[in-house]
């Protein structure tokens, strides 16, 4: 009787899962890997605007200087406005020498210190979108001269944004399912889900809108496109 004690614990222990063999047992299993997308478009209600005062002056204190009353000028007829504190972010600033690059008659090149260029950057965030092309306008004529650049975003994308996803999600497990039908196997459990989203980007402004002082730019917001990737990857079943 010990001796059958002794064979039948033995048994049982042998028939113990050993740690770790689920796992190996399911990294086995065969499995198929798709790629779905998934888009969502809503009107945007609030935009990004980026813009900048450049000045020139023979010294690096003068050119801060006069780019510090343009750029004065510019941030006060915004608050005037309406523009919020809260949506006015300085972004950029920048002081840097300019050379004047000069050759002799024998060709040896000479630099030549020109002028200082004193650069400030400005984002500005309008949400009634009725007043971007105003807010352009305005800031060129008191100033702004370089660069810049829109974008027309959504305060609150996320509900949108949760409707590429679910859309995305449609169809990569569609795509499986028709894969899995032509081969002949059953589709099993989702065992794991990547993504990758993608925003509206801006829209650089031209050199026409920077130069346009007699009227409002004319602008159009359109609709963003948020737009969403998923990986996912199913169990196949036999």
């Amino acid at each position: 009787m010990k001796h059958f004690l002794t064979v039948a614990a033995l048994t049982a222990a042998l028939i113990v899962p050993v740690p770790g063999m689920a796992q190996q047992q399911a990294d086995l299993q065969p499995r198929i890997v798709v790629t779905g997308e998934g888009e969502a478009a809503v009107r945007p209600d609030m935009a990004i605007v980026s813009l900048a005062v450049m000045r020139e002056a023979e010294t690096a204190r003068a050119a801060l200087d006069a780019n510090n009353a343009a750029m004065r000028a510019v941030i006060e007829a915004l608050k005037e406005s309406g523009i919020a504190d809260r949506d006015l972010q300085t972004s950029g600033l920048s002081i840097q020498p300019r050379w004047d690059y000069e050759r002799d008659n024998e060709g040896n090149q000479t630099a030549r210190l020109a002028a200082y260029q004193v650069s400030n950057a400005l984002t500005v965030r309008v949400r009634d979108l009725s007043m971007v092309g105003a807010v352009i306008d305005s800031s060129v004529t008191l100033g702004v001269n370089q660069g810049g650049s829109i974008s027309f975003t959504n305060a609150d994308p996320d509900a949108v944004i949760d409707q590429a996803r679910r859309d995305a999600v449609e169809n990569a497990t569609r795509k499986a399912r028709t894969l899995a039908d032509a081969a002949n196997v059953g589709l099993g459990a989702v065992i794991e889900i990547t993504e990758q989203s993608n925003q509206p980007m801006p829209v650089p402004l031209g050199a026409r809108a920077m130069r346009m002082e007699a009227e409002a730019v004319p602008v159009e917001a359109g609709e963003n496109a948020y737009s969403v990737s998923v990986t996912m990857t199913f169990l196949l079943e036999q």
